[in-house]
């Protein structure tokens, strides 16, 4: 099973759209180092996509370095390369965007949305002190 989702969004094409949703994914930690990565029929059949598009992701993933095809051992995740300032602007855009259009509607100020990123962020760095993760 593919650990990652995607929401489609006619604005982005599915390629960028699977992409993205790995990358976060491993920076993220839902896919850590050395876990399997779906292969490219497994990619295809659980996001519903063209096994086509499937194997441009893979492909790619393995040319940026987020991921390694081993011959008899499959594809893993690999020590994640460090983001660069860009990278990490690019991944946080679209959630950005959507935090703010949904911060608007409902009203809230500037400084709310702020307070509530920040207790979130504290409550996560608190989840990895519990848990053991550093």
């Amino acid at each position: 099973m593919t650990p990652f989702k995607i929401k489609l969004n006619s604005s982005q094409s599915i390629f960028d759209q699977v992409v993205f949703s790995a990358t976060k994914a491993i920076l993220g930690g839902a896919l850590k180092p050395g876990d399997p990565f779906p292969s490219v029929r497994r990619l295809a059949l659980d996001l519903k996509i063209h096994p086509n598009t499937a194997h441009k992701v893979v492909q790619h993933l393995i040319q940026e370095r987020w991921i390694i095809a081993s011959p008899g051992k499959g594809t893993v995740v690999a020590i994640p390369p460090k983001a660069r300032s860009g990278d990490r602007q690019k991944l946080l855009s679209q959630e950005v965007e959507e935090l703010v259009v949904e911060a608007r509607r409902v009203g809230a100020s500037l400084k709310e949305v702020t307070d509530s990123v920040e207790r979130h962020w504290k409550s996560l760095d608190q989840l990895k002190v519990v848990s053991g993760d550093s």
